[in-house]
């Protein structure tokens, strides 16, 4: 069974910083990508950032670039997502997600789209404050 249990989510001011763990397991291919969303009512799940395990590619969205780092930590099975200068519009549900990419041959953007993804974690509320 595969499970992803994201945690580190919380209140933080406009300006700080957080950092969110997505811990991995029972995810049977070596060829994947892991990617973390957010999500506020009403609107769809937004792309912030993935990872690959291939070569450790790293992808972002424009509008976290510069400000959000992901990285990976494989003995420990964790996704990291290291956000500063948190605004408060990056208030959100934040979601990781995992999804093979064995066959995967497209733009790195593709990476980024939620309904590529195979499975999900519940989620951790982020709520900057301003």
């Amino acid at each position: 069974e595969v499970q992803l249990v994201e945690s580190g989510g919380g209140l933080v001011q406009a300006g700080g910083s957080l950092r969110l763990s997505c811990v991995v397991s029972g995810f049977a291919y070596d060829d994947y990508a892991i990617g973390w969303f957010r999500q506020v009512p009403g609107k769809d799940r937004e792309g912030v950032s993935c990872i690959r395990s291939i070569r450790g590619s790293t992808y972002y969205a424009d509008s976290v670039k510069g400000r959000f780092t992901i990285s990976r930590d494989n003995a420990k099975n964790t996704v990291y997502l290291q956000m500063s200068s948190l605004k408060p519009e990056d208030t959100a549900v934040y979601y990781c997600a995992i999804r093979d990419t064995v066959s995967f041959y497209g733009p790195s953007g593709d990476l980024l789209e939620a309904p590529s993804y195979d499975y999900w974690g519940q989620g951790t509320q982020v709520t900057v404050s301003s």
